[in-house]
């Protein structure tokens, strides 16, 4: 059996993303990555960290016992280009994925830039460059452009996590 990750407490996921203006036929949305991957592994972590509304699954199909493939798509396929499967079964790929995924955790104005004009066909051509080079990237320039987003969204995530009865003053 494959293991999503939910990093949220479970509850109607649904329901949930109807009442945050999330489109529940499309959240939560199941993201299958390789953690196997620096750079890959670097998203999803900011992700993960990001993702305190529940609207994200992770699936790393890189894990021994990742085995549920998404609907039409082989390991090969899920190699090649990050997949998701929305709510209501469909699946995406490419840079769609990262568009939904950043609108999840609140991060709109990154998705918002990839849908202009001209940004919008550059990232669609060098996504899968990236992707298919993405091996060869060095791990410290990864630490690098990911360092700083990661340590934010960990601030933010402890923030959020925090109340009154469980945080020191």
């Amino acid at each position: 059996m494959t293991a999503i990750h939910d990093t949220e407490r479970s509850g109607n996921t649904r329901y949930d993303s109807f009442k945050s203006g999330m489109d529940p036929a499309i959240y939560p949305l199941t993201l299958y990555y390789e953690s196997a991957c620096p750079l890959c592994n670097a998203e999803m972590s900011n992700l993960m960290l990001r993702n305190t509304g529940g609207h994200l699954r992770f699936a790393d199909v890189s894990a021994p016992e990742f085995s549920e493939l998404p609907a039409g798509a082989t390991m090969q396929d899920l190699l090649a280009l990050i997949h998701a499967r929305t709510a209501d079964g469909r699946v995406l790929k490419g840079v769609e994925v990262f568009r939904l995924a950043y609108e999840a955790v609140g991060l709109g104005w990154v998705s918002s830039a990839m849908r202009l004009p001209l940004l919008r066909p550059l990232a669609e051509w060098s996504y899968p460059v990236l992707a298919r080079n993405r091996h060869r990237i060095p791990r410290g320039l990864v630490r690098l452009m990911f360092e700083g987003a990661v340590r934010r969204a960990a601030e933010r995530s402890a923030a959020a996590r925090c109340d009154s009865a469980s945080c020191p003053r």
